[in-house]
């Protein structure tokens, strides 16, 4: 496994893989990886030749500093995760590599962005885009793996790859939950220990409400 810092490093790299022919596979994260990532990874692991797991936590989708900060980072442990997995690239870079300025590029997506969870935390499927635009214009990647866990964002994801007019299969896969039926998410960890109690809930209540369907 080896882990990249810079994009020209990363990019010098996937040149030299792309002109061999090989298929590569784009796992983008934000770090404090658990079991629903691995699945992501060995997902790609098994339909291309080379995998590339991004860790980057992307200032531009999140609408409260405060928010930014507390999110978990993990990346030693991390790291271990997928040298365990054999993941074959790591691009780990700073913020000041893929915003070296200011721009704010503003993409139509169509309404996506304003509805559901949109429509609470304006800007924030915008900051997705951004982020997830430049790795792929960067990566060229052949498919990229998103969870369906972030449904909304799949569905953006999507409508990003019509605006970018790229040939890439976006892949949704599965969501990987606790014992207790709650999906992993990086997120959990910042649960209270009653809020923790409460949210295999929602669960059981999608569950019961498709059986009355």
């Amino acid at each position: 496994m080896i882990v990249y810092r810079t994009k020209t490093d990363l990019t010098g790299h996937l040149l030299s893989l792309q002109n061999e022919g090989k298929s590569i596979g784009l796992v983008p994260t934000m770090g404090a990886l658990h079991q629903g990532h691995m699945s992501l990874v060995e997902k790609a692991a098994a339909e291309n030749d080379v995998v590339v797991v991004t860790i980057f936590v992307n200032p531009t989708q999140f609408n409260d500093p405060s928010d930014l900060d507390l999110y978990p980072r993990t990346l030693d442990q991390d790291l271990e995760l997928l040298r365990q997995l054999e993941a074959d690239l790591v691009f780990v870079p700073a913020v000041k590599e893929m915003y070296p300025d200011e721009e704010t590029q503003v993409f139509d997506l169509g309404g996506l962005d304003k509805v559901m969870e949109g429509k609470h935390r304006p800007g924030h499927f915008n900051g997705v885009a951004q982020i997830v635009s430049k790795l792929f214009l960067m990566i060229r990647p052949h498919r990229a793996y998103f969870g369906q866990k972030d449904f909304q964002q799949l569905v953006v994801i999507r409508r990003l790859v019509e605006i970018l007019d790229m040939n890439l299969t976006i892949v949704s896969c599965p969501i990987i939950r606790e014992k207790d039926g709650l999906a992993m998410s990086s997120r959990n960890t910042r649960l209270s220990k009653e809020e923790r109690k409460l949210a295999p809930f929602i669960y059981e209540t999608l569950v019961h409400a498709s059986e009355l369907l």
